[in-house]
Order: structure tokens, then sequence, then C-alpha cells
């Protein structure tokens, strides 16, 4: 049985606030509630007290060593650290292939050609700009209202496929309304368009029949005088009965008191009743849980009468009621419909007092014998954002589950409400289940079912754990929302947890990955979108940073070729033109990739897998074409200069040309330049290629239009921009400064070889264009919109 229904149970923790009792232990120490939290957060997946001495000291060892190799931390930093190593190993292999080509023969040039080589395949500023970029994402967060407390979550909270989100103060306000009440002599009002619960002003009361001669008065009499709530604005009182003002959305409601007596002093408000109008207070009789009620007497000095005002449970105020059987029975099937829209149902009933003021003090005597006046119908609304939420997950490819406490009915109203449940769509038998409905059910009948559920009312902690790792068996990644010390184990559980700031216990928060400061589900999927732009981002400049390093290589390696008089190899680039472009021409360029903003389109793909890591087949295909293109082009630039214009074909060069650049080495070191500079400019070009995947450069933005929207794109991205126009202008310092050129960087000035690089660079693009086409023709890296568990029938 849920929690919230055993009435007959006092748990261990639980504070005795009045009253007596004797009761019988059933649990102690961790078998209670609170201890079984407790022994699930101290739950470890490694775990390692059943190990030997010698299986822990073994296990140690291995940690140790995965630390060494940076194979322990983040999912991404795990990821990088393999390829990191992966490179390394292919560093000292191409260095191995550089000697053998020397025949073993290592002499000085040798050994620095394969530095050079070894050099060009690490890309050396990954590490800086991964920094960066994630430190950016994490500010990002903060301003989406969003504390990343582990860096595993900024990662992993792009691919998300299912979110189980609390309902009261994340879905919903957190604050009751008064959504409809009906009152004596069937007159039903519903109250519409209510933007802030606190403001009697906001939305509008439509009423089923005229109010000429109805029971409103005194049912706003009820609400106003039996009632302890404050609400204020700080203003002054309009002069108005209309319920249909709205106030301007800046007005800064306050409230203080119960949240359903603040709930009924604010519709009573919406009538300019909100004082007691020359009533006196004589008696109060508080509300208890043990009678459900809440009474008071007013006495009127002019009028010299006295009346009881009452509010409470239907079932309890019933029986108090002098009414007919028949009318008692009309009140309660409308309280149940009420109930059956989500709404929590009070009864408002009032008397005259008669006799002494005496009796006004007896309890007894003052809650009997009550006139019915009408039913009140309360709700916690959705936060307006909550629906828009919901619908951007849907789009993105993310099924939201409403896992709580409260009954299923109004769970259910709620979730038709912010559109987790679609009611042009027939719901299946376990779509919405009740939690002892789902615990009754075994791991393998649950994972038998079509379908999780998307509803899942009254639920203890144990639920939300077996929810997660009934999500978990279905190869799902999820987000787990919590407040409460109850939530902790699921927070722990999930994924990533997502505890609430604002009315979140600091159990919580310590068990959470991350923090909303807003206790907003909109938050949540700022997060997601945050997310996925970090993911796309890294992959970005990854591209680019690869690209450069796969160029270089086949460059050098190709380069292996280029003899002198005596064998030597010829450097197609110095070394200090590789560290340039390595580190000072991408590496802005990368941290500009890590600045991109998300991309239009973000929130209407699927959730990107986790477990494929950020080098998708995407990736990698993009990244050998790339690379093959611009290393082929720098291949050609060099030959077109060094071996076509000197009129004699394939030649061995002058002796010397990797450290002088006497008259023989002329053109060795134009031709230099000219691979150097088609380098540099071929990696500013692919800086604004990358930005999009699919979409062609002239194209890059769907929401930019016209013939120079190309522009507009580009210079979007400030940063990156400007990183482009400094690397084009200092590439020319670089190539005429004297002494600079040929003592520094091993090249000489240019003149007629620029159209050699215009034309490399043209074609380049012209190359990539057509690549990205064929990708888009035959879908290539398109991934298809999947239906995500859930989102069939809702």
């Amino acid at each position: 049985m849920p929690m919230g229904d055993r009435v007959n149970l006092a748990y261990s923790g639980s504070s005795v606030t009045r009253g007596r009792a004797t009761g019988i232990v059933i649990a102690t120490g961790m078998e209670t509630e609170v201890g079984q939290i407790a022994e699930l957060l101290r739950k470890n997946k490694n775990d390692d007290t059943e190990r030997t001495p010698v299986g822990r000291a073994v296990w140690k060892f291995y940690q140790f060593c995965r630390r060494i190799l940076g194979l322990e931390g983040t999912p991404l930093q795990v990821t990088l650290s393999k390829f990191a190593l992966l490179l390394f190993a292919f560093a000292i292999l191409l260095v191995i292939i550089v000697f053998s080509a020397s025949l073993w023969k290592i002499t000085d040039e040798v050994l620095l050609y394969g530095i050079c080589v070894g050099v060009a395949v690490i890309p050396e500023s990954l590490l800086a700009v991964l920094t960066v970029t994630m430190a950016v994402a994490t500010k990002a967060m903060v301003r989406g209202n969003v504390i990343v407390r582990q860096m595993p979550s900024l990662e992993a909270v792009g691919g998300v496929t299912n979110i189980c989100s609390d309902k009261t103060g994340t879905l919903t306000q957190g604050r009751m309304i008064t959504r409809k009440v009906w009152l004596r002599g069937d007159l039903a009002g519903t109250v519409e368009g209510t933007a802030n619960p606190y403001d009697p002003y906001s939305g509008t009361v439509k009423w089923s029949a005229d109010l000429a001669g109805s029971y409103l008065n005194t049912f706003l009499k009820v609400l106003t005088l039996c009632n302890n709530a404050t609400v204020s604005d700080g203003k002054k009182e309009p002069e108005t009965d209309s319920s249909s003002i709205i106030t301007s959305e800046d007005a800064e409601w306050k409230a203080v008191g119960e949240p359903t007596e603040i709930a009924l002093k604010v519709f009573a408000m919406r009538f300019g009743r909100s004082v007691s109008g020359g009533d006196t207070l004589v008696a109060e009789h508080p509300f208890d849980s043990s009678c459900k009620l809440m009474s008071v007497v007013y006495g009127n000095e002019v009028e010299k009468t006295r009346h009881v005002y009452t509010k409470g449970a239907v079932e309890v105020l019933l029986t108090k009621l002098t009414e007919t059987e028949e009318f008692k029975k009309e009140i309660l099937a409308k309280a149940e419909e009420l109930a059956s829209q989500g709404l929590r149902v009070l009864c408002i009933a009032t008397k005259p007092m008669n006799g002494d003021v005496q009796d006004c003090h007896d309890r007894s005597k003052v809650e009997s014998e009550l006139q019915f006046v009408g039913l009140a119908g309360l709700y916690d609304p959705p936060r307006p954002e909550t629906a828009g939420a919901v619908e951007q997950c849907r789009a993105a490819g993310v099924t939201v589950h409403m896992v709580t406490g409260d009954h299923i009915k109004t769970a259910t109203a709620i979730a038709y409400e912010v559109g987790i449940l679609n009611k042009n769509i027939p719901i299946k038998s376990n779509t919405v289940m009740a939690a002892a409905d789902f615990g009754a059910l075994s791991d393998a009948e649950i994972d038998c079912l079509d379908e999780l559920p998307v509803v899942l009312a009254r639920c203890s902690p144990l639920t939300k754990v077996r929810m997660i790792e009934a999500l978990h068996r279905r190869k799902a990644f999820c987000i787990m929302t919590g407040d409460g010390v109850n939530d902790s184990p699921a927070l722990k559980q999930a994924d990533v947890g997502i505890a609430m700031g604002d009315r979140g216990s600091d159990v919580a928060k310590e068990a959470a990955d991350m923090v909303l400061t807003d206790d907003n589900f909109a938050s949540i999927v700022t997060g997601i979108q945050e997310g996925r732009r970090l993911a796309d981002n890294i992959q970005k400049f990854l591209l680019h940073l690869l690209t450069s390093n796969l160029a270089q290589v086949i460059l050098l390696l190709i380069g292996l070729a280029f003899k002198d008089e005596h064998g030597n190899a010829v450097f197609p680039l110095s070394p200090l033109e590789i560290l340039w472009a390595n580190l000072v021409t991408s590496s802005p360029l990368a941290l500009g990739l890590g600045l991109e903003e998300a991309s239009p389109d973000i929130l209407r793909r699927p959730p990107r897998s986790l477990r494929s890591g950020v080098f998708t087949l995407d990736l990698v295909r993009d990244q050998l074409v790339y690379g093959l293109c611009s290393g082929s082009l720098c291949l050609c630039a060099f030959m077109l200069v060094n071996y076509a214009s000197s009129g004699q074909g394939y030649y061995l060069m002058a002796e010397g040309c990797n450290e002088s650049g006497h008259d023989a080495c002329d053109l060795v070191y134009r031709a230099r330049a000219t691979t150097f500079s088609t380098l540099a400019f071929l990696l500013l070009v692919t800086a604004w290629e990358v930005k999009h995947f699919h979409r062609s450069l002239f194209n890059m933005d769907e929401r930019a239009t016209g013939p120079f929207s190309v522009f507009k794109t580009i210079y979007h991205n400030k940063f990156l921009f400007w990183s482009v126009v400094a690397g084009f202008v200092m590439i020319f310092p670089i190539v005429y400064i004297p002494y600079l050129n040929t003592e520094v960087f091993k090249h000489k000035g240019l003149s007629w070889e620029w159209g050699v690089v215009a034309g490399c660079v043209v074609v380049y693009i012209g190359l990539i264009e057509m690549w990205k086409a064929c990708k888009r023709r035959f879908k290539l890296g398109l991934d298809s919109h999947p239906v995500t568990q859930g989102q069939a029938q809702v």
C-alpha cells in the first residue's frame, strides 16, 4: 500500500504535534522507512566489500592504472583519453615509418622530420579548448537556472531519452488556486486564464447562470472570514467588483498562510471581499486533522447578530448539515465530479448562532445544524511554460513521465493539462498506473509491458527507483527530479538526478547531479538544449582539429618522396609552420566553434546515443573527406610551385633546403610558403564549413534568408569571425617580414603563387559543398526521428 494511504502507521523521524497513543513497534534502525532510504543511498555501483583481500588489492591497482591513463572520469574524458592514447600509438607508428623510409640512417634531419610527423598527428590544443568549452557551457546552464554539481551530467544531459518528473512545484506552480465553485441553487463558476495564483485580478470567472439572487455573497463572506491567510500587493484596493480585470504581469503579489486558505482568499478578493466589513471575531475553532473542519463565529454589534462560518472536508461536513438526504446525495455527487477532475474539494457552510457567548466556544454546538452554501474545487495549476516545455521534449524525442505521490485522478488530470497525456488518443491500461499496481509486478513482468507508465501515482521512494531501473533495462537514459529526502535514492540511481533548489532538501541536493534554482520543468528543457549544444560543439571543434592533423599527416608522409641530391627528405612544411598551424591558427578557431550557439533544429532531433560517444560514423566520414581534400590540395600546391613551375618536372632538390634559403632553395622556400598559406586558408574556411555538418556554407542557418545571408551567418559567432579574420591577417607578416620568413619559418615571400593558394581554396569549397550535397541526397548522418518509449500513445 502506498505510504500516503497508510492511515494507521507512524514513521521514524515524525513529530507528534498533539494527542497521545499506544503503538506496536514493527521495525527499527535500517528496517524503517527512513532506514530503507539510507540503505538505498549507501549502495555503490563499484562496491567491493564482497571481494577477497587479494581481489581488493588487484582492483585498487587496476583503478590506479586507469586513473594514470586517464580512463577514470566523465564519459567524454574517458573517450578522449582513449583517443589520445590511440593517437600517441599512431604517432609512434608514423615515426617508425619515417625512420624506415630512411633505411634507419637516423641523421639529425631524419630525426627532426620524424618528430614533425609525430607532432602533426596530435591536436595539442584539444584539452584547453575542451576545458574552456565546458566552462562556458556550465555558465550558460547557470543563466538557464541550472547549477551543475557533477561534470559528467553536463555531458550526459543532452542525450537523455526519458524524464521522470515530480508534479508538485515542478510541472505545477506549487500554489493552490480555486478553479471551480458550485453554489447552492446549482450555480457553477470556473476560473480561467490565471497566470499568477496570488493575483486576484488575473484571469476571469465564468458563471453558468445570472448571479442575481444567488448565494455568492454568503459564499464569499465565508471564504473571507473563515480564513487566516493574507494576500497583498502593496497597492490600493480597486473599487470594482469585476472579476475580469487583469493586472500587469509585473505586480508583486505576496501571500502568507496555508495554500488552501490563500486560494480561497484570492477567490474572494476577485469580488472585492478582503476585510470583515464591521464583523467582530467572537470565537475560532482552528482546523484539526481529526475533524477536518475549521469554524469561526463573528458578531455584528450593529445588527446584534452572530453567525458561524465553516469550511472543511465534504464527507465530514455533510453529516453536520440540516439538509435533506436527496440534497446531500446531490452535493456528494457534485463533489465526486469535481474530484475526478483532479480538484481538492472543500465544503462551505454557515448558520446564525443563537444562545450566549459561552456556546460560541463549544465546538460541538458551533459545528452542528449548518446550512450548505457551496463547494470549492482547488488545484495546483501547471506552470504556464510547462505545456510548451513538454511539447518541446516530445519534438526532441524525449518522453516525459509524471512520477508523483498525488492521487491518481489528480495526477491524470494534470498530465492531460500539460500535454503528457493526449485527450485525442486513447490511453492503454498501463499508461496510467498506481504505485501499488506497479509495485505488485515483478521485474520480468515490467519488462514484458509494451511501454512503461507515463503517469505513476502514489509513488514511494522504492517505486521511483524501480521505475528508473526499468528504464535502464530498456537502454533508456533518464533524468529524475525530486525535492525531498524520499526522492534521494531515485536521484542517485538516475543517469542525471536533478534536485529542486528552492524547496529541495539538503539530502536531495547532495544526491543530485544538478540543481534547479527556480524549480521549473522548463529549465530542464533548457539544460537538455545546452547539453546537446555542448555535444554538437565538441564534435565541431574535434572535426576541425582532426582535419588539420590528417591533412598534415598526408602531406608529410607523402612528402617523404620529395628528396634532395643526397636522398634526404625535403620538408613540405617546416617544424615551426606545423606548430603555428596547430596552435596559433587552429586553436582560436576550435575555441570559436566551441562557443557556437545552438542550431535552430537542436530540439527537433532525436537524442544522441551516449554509448556511441563523440566519435560517430558521421564525424569519422567527415574527418576523412575534409582531411583528404585539404591534405591533397596542400600537396598539389607544393608540387605545382616546386615542380610544375620549374619546367623540369620532378627533380632532386638542392641540399640543405630544410635549414637555409640559399639561391638554389628559392623555389623550395616559395613552395613551402605556398603550402603553408594554403593549409592556413583551408583551416580558416573549414571553421565555417563545420558550423553545420549537412547544410551548405551559403545556406547555413534556416532562419536567414536572402542572397547575402551567408554573411549574417558567419558574423553571428563574433569570436569565430574575428578569429578567422585574425588568422587571415597574420599569414601575411609571416610570409613577407624579412628574416622572420627565411630564418624562422624557412620560407620566402610569394607573388604569383597566391593564385595557386586561391585556386586551392576555391576547389576545396567546391569539394566540401559537393560532399555535403551527397550527404543530404543520400541522408548520410541524417537520423530519422524515432518514436521513443511512451510516444506512441501520447
